[in-house]
């Protein structure tokens, strides 16, 4: 039955989500921990007369696709409701959570969606593995504790462990009693092959749709060296441009060259279009692999000879022997093809003729791999087209989040490919945090002494004389700058040309949060702004500051300069105008209690906001992200639009730039 027509399945809701703990795996008595599955996420609903119904996380139906689950816990439930989270999973052979098999099991279900009715897949068993219970009979669990859920959840009855059990979690007493830590426990679940493991606060609700500090994921992340095989050209905002790269290895057994997977993330323009013109002067008309890639891999595929090395990072190596949530690092000139090795699947364990099930965290933990060399005072890496030295990788620059400057630089890195466009031709200014963001700060506008000398500077008169401003328009520059935890870049609303400083082509809105208001005061009066600037033909785009607000931006054409400071202060008075109560378009504070402020004087030539994607100097390492207009409108709590350097990489993937439109986006303003 579906959705609809069962009355009383409850209501789906949206899943409570895990924030990035910043590579810092918390410890202490207040914590659980639980294996990071690598599945599809799912809400398992249950009506009293057992009606069930699978939901993802994004509330797609999936009670067809998976219709061997339905009517599992129908007998434990003696005519209750329940509301159960957790992870749709296949095993492999080796008794491992095998995520390519539900890839696989998942593309012959939609190919075959018009085939026979009833098919089953057999071969390719799911189970539903729950790890929280947010609702039995008529009892709302979510303002529960978590250790109550838990307890509650595991008193259910599973009535066939082949289709459905609990994930077993584990106390930070509870490892504390093995002679066990969660470095221990984290070390199981690199050997069992898991993602990562999430540590959830015991005392903690549930807060669906929401990604609090209760529940924190730590991925296990690695490092590879590849040969690149291969290239596709790009699409969308990538079209005439080079898209992602095929990689290879050599089997560590045989020597051969196989396909290790792709990435297509971590990129510069700047590394694109340069990695393109390499690639195309060693193109050859057949793949370099001892076998043939998966069709579904190589389409659009360009082959090359195999002889550059690079690096990338990556999450997990399959059982398949792909390399997946890969980013790029950058090529290693220093590297022979010869010498590069393909990573190796995780050792497998004997199957288990019992019906599988997630390890034990209370048997004993295999001996941990050993563990990676810590971060060096000084390594030399290679950044695009320069080689630069790097200093205290392990130095923590956010303490609440346990974010180092190792992580910093990975993420700038990583979001260069969308950051960069925004940075081109506008002279940075950076806010340095040398010892984290609970020491001291300053802003810097001259490029400091020691910068590299390849570093692409402007000089344009200021109010104290002339300032050298850094420009940052390529990878090798935004490592530099992160390396000197400038973690705030700040940029004009005009860009510079030959050394002349050209008329803006931004328009901007600064919303600003009183006290007694927060960001979603700030989009509803974004809502507003928004109907304005569309009604004067121009549109709007729209990004949170990775603080406290949020900016709006319009791509225009002015010759001059004060045009749009006056256009926005006639808009931002109007507002103010029309309600006084909530919109203020005066800086001074007693005006500001209760309201938002429509800092219009942003369009100011002297004056700079935070770049798009720039880390802000804040306790977790959050970002200024651009965000749907969907999301603005749909914004109901202060959790919807705070997004860490984490969930920033995430959203790339999922939306690549939401801002790409804006340079193309210029409209005449008087």
């Amino acid at each position: 039955m579906a959705a609809d027509d069962a009355s009383h399945v409850p209501a789906w809701m949206e899943p409570m989500l895990a924030k990035a703990d910043g590579g810092r795996l918390r410890s202490g008595p207040e914590w659980a921990y639980e294996y990071k599955l690598d599945g599809y996420r799912a809400a398992m609903r249950i009506a009293p007369d057992g009606t069930t119904v699978l939901t993802s996380r994004n509330n797609i139906d999936f009670t067809a696709e998976f219709r061997d689950l339905e009517g599992v816990l129908t007998p434990a439930l003696d005519g209750r409701a329940a509301y159960l989270d957790g992870e749709v999973v296949v095993y492999g052979e080796d008794g491992r959570i095998d995520f390519e098999r539900m890839q696989e099991r998942r593309g012959r279900y939609v190919r075959h969606q018009s085939g026979p009715k009833g098919r089953e897949f057999t071969d390719v068993p799911v189970r539903f593995l729950a790890f929280d219970l947010l609702r039995l009979g008529d009892r709302s669990l979510l303002a529960t504790p978590y250790d109550e859920r838990r307890r509650l959840l595991a008193e259910l009855p599973m009535p066939d462990p082949y289709r459905v059990s609990v994930v077993r979690a584990v106390t930070f007493d509870e490892l504390a009693a093995d002679r066990r830590t969660p470095a221990d426990f984290l070390a199981h679940a690199a050997s069992a092959g898991y993602e990562g493991v999430v540590a959830k606060l015991r005392s903690s609700a549930y807060l669906p749709g929401q990604r609090p500090d209760s529940w924190l994921k730590h991925p296990l992340v690695r490092t590879q060296e590849v040969i690149v095989c291969g290239w596709r050209p790009g699409q969308r905002s990538f079209t005439g441009t080079l898209g992602g790269l095929l990689l290879g290895a050599h089997d560590p057994v045989t020597g051969d060259l196989v396909y290790i997977g792709d990435v297509g993330t971590g990129f510069s323009q700047a590394t694109r279009d340069d990695l393109q013109a390499q690639l195309r002067a060693m193109e050859r008309r057949t793949h370099p692999f001892v076998t043939t890639p998966p069709r579904e891999d190589t389409v659009r595929a360009r082959w090359v000879e195999p002889r550059l090395v690079g690096e990338i990072v990556y999450r997990q190596f399959t059982r398949g022997g792909r390399v997946r949530h890969t980013a790029w690092r950058g090529l290693r000139h220093d590297k022979d093809p010869a010498e590069v090795l393909a990573p190796r699947a995780v050792p497998h364990e004997p199957a288990s003729p019992s019906p599988p099930s997630s390890p034990s965290p209370s048997s004993p933990a295999p001996s941990p791999s050993p563990s990676p060399e810590p971060a060096g005072q000084r390594i030399t890496v290679q950044a695009g087209d320069r080689r630069l030295t790097l200093s205290n990788l392990d130095k923590v620059l956010y303490p609440a989040a346990g974010f180092t400057k190792g992580e910093v630089i990975n993420y700038y890195s990583r979001v260069a490919a969308v950051l960069l466009p925004h940075l081109a031709g506008r002279p940075v200014t950076f806010i340095r945090y040398p010892n984290g963001v609970d020491g001291q700060k300053w802003f810097e506008k001259n490029v400091p002494k020691g910068a590299p000398a390849w570093l692409r500077t402007v000089r344009l008169a200021g109010t104290g004389g002339t300032i050298d401003y850094p420009l940052l328009d390529d990878l090798p520059g935004l490592v530099w700058a992160a390396n000197m935890a400038a973690l705030e870049l700040h940029v004009p609303q005009w860009t510079v040309d030959s050394g002349t400083r050209r008329p803006p082509d931004r328009l901007v809105f600064d919303l600003d949060p009183g006290p007694g208001t927060t960001i979603v005061d700030c989009c509803r009066v974004a809502e507003r702004l928004h109907d304005a600037l569309v009604a004067d033909g121009l549109t709007p785009y729209a990004k949170t500051s990775g603080s406290k607000g949020m900016q709006l931006y319009c791509g225009i054409r002015t010759d001059d300069p004060v045009a749009p400071s006056a256009y926005a202060k006639r808009l931002a008075q109007r507002l103010a105008k029309e309600t006084p109560e909530s919109v203020t378009a005066v800086m001074a504070k007693a005006q500001r209690t209760g309201r938002v402020f429509i800092d219009w004087s942003q369009n100011n030539p002297a004056k700079t906001t935070v770049a798009p994607y720039s880390l802000r100097g804040r306790d977790h390492p959050t970002a200024s992200t651009p965000v749907t207009w969907d999301e603005v409108r749909a914004c109901r709590h202060v959790n919807h639009l705070t997004f860490t350097a984490d969930d920033v990489l995430d959203r790339i993937e999922d939306h690549g730039d939401l801002l790409a439109g804006l340079a193309g986006d210029g409209v005449p303003l008087g």
